[in-house]
């Protein structure tokens, strides 16, 4: 019988010419992915300016909630605006604003807004990075725990506990914490602060000022971490057990392997995949919670910027919001998309 021995270079080829097509099959997937979030920002960026401006009746009046009383001051509203342009012209303008970073001036305060924007910023940052990496590390290792000792009392406290956090809205927890750790009940006083960033006595900038923000956070940090580590500790919980019926953990487990490396370094990292998508999709629904959040213990962030919009209405800085919080949402899923990629080539196909 005939063997036939390959080259050790026409091995070399064959094995670089493999590799390409998974090369370009992960680069032809990021740009596509890039193409949709692009497409998404476009939509969005239409949405935003057609939001206000397909309102039945005059842009100016119904922008002015009647303090527009006669023709010359709307006239001159519309004018300073430039509502009394055509459409397409108007958003052109729009977009060539957007680019510039002009996002128009504020009704309410008289400032531009991508300024009270940038003020206004840092504060939601920290309270939604703060909560959504709590939220996370938590919420994923009491999924972990859970489904690894299935049925067992951790697990039935963990999911019952998760269960009813998740059915819980913010504002509601909010109160709830301000009522028992803000305000107090019976002979338990109060002991942290019921609003506020800091403390008006306070310089900001300074060592004592830091922890007096950190101390003002612990509230609405874990009013976010509660509300939302329920979801991932389900849904960790969920996958990890999908991954305890799969062939290869048993092949791990007759190799001689203990059960934690089983467990931490086959089942919990393809357990993982689902979470990580998860994680980028809710920072949209996390910064809507900031908004109530916000609004429950008066941060100054962007959440009570945009209520206090709407009361004026103050139609600027609610589009400068909107434009903000639906661009953050649109990049934390594009880089969710690609590490999803990075992770499972599967998904690329």
């Amino acid at each position: 019988m005939t063997h036939l021995v390959a080259e050790p270079g026409l091995v070399a080829e064959a094995e670089q010419t493999e590799a390409q097509p998974r090369g370009r099959g992960y680069a032809s997937y990021v740009t596509l992915k890039v193409l949709g979030a692009i497409g998404s920002l476009f939509f969005m960026l239409v949405v935003n300016f057609l939001l206000f401006r397909v309102l039945p009746g005059d842009p100016a009046r119904t922008l002015g909630r009647g303090r527009l009383t006669s023709q010359a001051q709307v006239d001159a509203f519309n004018k300073t605006y430039g509502l009394n342009e055509p459409l397409p012209q108007q958003f052109l303008t729009f977009l060539k604003n957007i680019v510039h970073g002009d996002l128009g001036i504020s009704l309410q305060y008289r400032l531009p807004v991508s300024q009270l924007i940038m003020d206004r910023m840092w504060p939601t940052i920290l309270l939604v990075g703060t909560s959504t990496i709590l939220s996370t590390v938590i919420g994923v290792y009491l999924g972990i725990k859970g489904a690894w000792n299935r049925g067992g009392m951790f697990d039935k406290i963990s999911t019952s506990s998760s269960l009813t956090l998740y059915s819980m809205p913010e504002w509601w927890l909010g109160l709830l914490l301000i009522a028992g750790l803000g305000v107090g009940f019976w002979f338990v006083p109060g002991i942290f602060p019921t609003g506020g960033l800091h403390s008006p006595d306070v310089d900001p900038n300074s060592l004592h000022g830091v922890l007096d923000t950190m101390w003002h956070l612990v509230l609405p940090v874990t009013t976010l971490t509660l509300a939302y580590l329920a979801e991932y500790s389900l849904i960790m919980r969920s996958s990890l057990l999908d991954e305890l019926g799969e062939d290869y953990l048993q092949t791990a487990r007759a190799k001689g392997l203990r059960d934690v490396r089983v467990r931490n370094h086959h089942a919990v990292r393809n357990a993982l995949l689902p979470t990580t998508t998860l994680i980028a999709i809710n920072i949209g629904f996390v910064v809507s919670g900031a908004i109530t959040v916000e609004t429950v213990f008066s941060i100054p962030g962007l959440g009570l910027l945009s209520t206090d919009a709407i009361g004026v209405p103050d139609f600027w800085v609610l589009q400068g919001t909107f434009l903000v919080a639906s661009a953050g949402v649109i990049l934390a899923n594009l880089v969710a998309n690609l590490i999803y990629g990075w992770l499972d080539p599967r998904v690329r196909t």
